[in-house]
């Protein structure tokens, strides 16, 4: 019994190496008759090739499958290049899109500006809203003109539909714009086509109140509000709004003026009211020396006569 493994390695060796022979004669028959050049061979290698190829169609599933995964790999390797410069350029394009859409509603606003229908006489100076006063109790912006671009305190303020404010502060290169919906702002007004005259008066609401209307009765919803000269603080004509009435009867207006978008603003310069220092100089009754002088002698003979 201890003899069984020595026997069965004796046997084994010899057999390998008969199977070994035989292996390489037959890989070196198959050479020998691949190379050979002949028809009869040819037509036996052709019939080999049909007879043994297609039975081995199962054996080279698995190879196709893996060429075909590792190009699936390397499509799909592209699609994710592709997706993120893709995404890369959507991103631009969104960028694009904003400054696009910036660019058009600053042209809308120059385009309103251009609009406005004005005064010959009226110059202006238009500026950049920089801020506003970021307060609920106060509505004012700030300008970037200022007292080097001629501005003065008191001038009228428009946007490029309608009067916005009056400039109340003035600094080198800025201005403060105090809006009509200011509690400091009050403006008179002239209702159209009734031509009543009022009082606008902002109290931090959309809407300023009319105040001191002299007939109420004749204004109706809707009429036009312009502005009015008297005081000589605004030029005459300008447009302000639309009367509206709340639902406490109150009229107010509905400002022209788009404060939601207030990027440009239009000062107007006016020119100042003439002045009277010397009211004595109004009226100065007509003088005729001739006249004077026959009434004179006319009258003297009668008081000496009296006499």
């Amino acid at each position: 019994m201890a003899n069984t493994p020595r026997q069965d390695q004796d046997f084994i060796r010899p057999v390998r190496r008969v199977l070994v022979g035989l292996l390489a004669v037959l890989l070196l028959l198959t050479f020998l008759i691949w190379r050979i050049d002949s028809p009869r061979v040819e037509q036996f290698r052709m019939a080999v090739i049909d007879r043994v190829v297609p039975s081995f169609d199962w054996a080279m599933r698995p190879v196709a499958r893996a060429v075909a995964m590792a190009e699936n790999f390397r499509s799909y390797a592209r699609i994710i290049e592709q997706n993120q410069e893709l995404r890369r350029e959507l991103q631009q394009m969104r960028a694009w899109r904003e400054a696009a859409l910036q660019l058009e509603q600053r042209n809308a606003q120059l385009l309103d500006l251009n609009q406005v229908r004005l005064d010959p006489q009226l110059t202006h100076v238009t500026g950049v809203v920089m801020a506003d006063s970021g307060s609920p109790f106060r509505n004012s912006v700030l300008l970037n003109v200022g007292a080097r671009d001629g501005v003065q305190d008191g001038w009228a303020v428009m946007d490029g539909l309608g009067l916005a404010g009056r400039v109340a502060g003035v600094g080198n290169r800025t201005a403060r714009v105090v809006l009509l919906t200011d509690t400091a702002s009050a403006l008179p007004v002239v209702i159209q086509p009734s031509g009543q005259r009022a009082m606008l008066v902002g109290d931090t609401s959309a809407f300023p109140l009319l105040e001191f209307i002299e007939s109420p009765d004749e204004v109706r919803p809707g009429d036009r509000v312009i502005s009015s000269d008297d005081g000589g603080v605004f030029p005459a004509g300008l447009l302000v709004g639309e009367v509206v009435q709340t639902r406490d009867r109150r009229l107010r207006v509905r400002i022209a003026a788009d404060y939601s978008r207030l990027e440009f603003l239009r000062v107007l310069r006016s020119r100042p009211v003439e002045r009277i220092t010397d009211t004595g100089a109004l009226i100065t009754p007509p003088v005729d020396f001739g006249n004077d002088d026959d009434e004179d002698a006319a009258s003297e003979p009668e008081s000496i006569g009296d006499g």
